[in-house]
């Protein structure tokens, strides 16, 4: 095996371009009766400014917050961009196996991960395991990583397609991906994908996945502090 295996349990999230601050959903919802002059309101009234997208979020008034955009470089293993693409509200490009050669790079859980689902689908919990299910879990994945990319490297150098031989691959692969969404879709995606006291609706997302939007809900409240407000305020519902 020519490449060195590499295990991660992280994830990584870079936001790359953004157009996307409170000021384009005010000017979006005050166009129609004030035209560019609805600008003018954001550094002379806050408070006002600040209401109007509470007021917005409240009522689900949801199309001005669209008027925004933001993209993120995202690394993680294929599964959870498998999960992720189940939201149909974002633009996607994914690293592709047809015509590069995937590195052998592989996630193992941390030993903060919970191991143990408690509970039935819709309503459970995950607990911590013991000392010997992370290790059996860990070293199960390692060695099915080293065969699947083992398996992998011999079809590439019989003169296999990429494509072809791709399929051995396990979806703890990492891959890497553009991901660009809008503030309203944005906080869909963290309303379903990250579980927090005092959502209006509980979630139970996959904790790779809601790494992922940890990361993401960190540079939105930075971007827009007012919309990441309303949002935390009205329990975490997308508007």
């Amino acid at each position: 095996m020519s490449e060195t295996v590499i295990f991660r349990d992280d994830v990584s999230v870079e936001l790359i371009k953004a157009s996307a601050s409170d000021a384009d959903v005010i000017w979006a919802a005050r166009v129609s009766t004030a035209g560019e002059q609805s600008m003018d309101e954001i550094g002379e009234n806050p408070a006002r400014s600040a209401g109007l997208i509470n007021y917005l979020a409240r009522e689900r008034h949801g199309s001005p917050f669209e008027h925004t955009s933001m993209t993120f470089f995202i690394s993680a293993p294929i599964f959870v961009f498998r999960e992720f693409m189940r939201h149909r509200i974002a633009s996607y490009n994914e690293e592709s196996g047809r015509y590069r050669e995937l590195k052998p790079v592989f996630y193992i859980p941390s030993k903060e991960r919970n191991l143990i689902q408690v509970g039935k689908t819709g309503s459970y919990t995950f607990e911590d395991g013991t000392v010997e299910q992370f290790d059996i879990t860990v070293a199960a994945m390692k060695e099915a990583y080293l065969v699947a990319y083992d398996s992998y490297q011999k079809m590439l150098e019989a003169g296999i397609a990429r494509e072809v031989a791709r399929a051995v691959l396990p979806v703890a692969t990492y891959s890497s991906m553009y991901v660009t969404m809008n503030a309203r879709a944005l906080m869909n995606f963290l309303s379903l994908r990250t579980a927090r006291e005092g959502s209006h609706f509980p979630s139970y997302p996959q904790r790779e996945i809601e790494m992922v939007a940890e990361k993401m809900e960190a540079e939105f409240a930075k971007l827009m502090p007012l919309t990441y407000g309303a949002f935390e305020k009205s329990g975490r519902i997308a508007p």
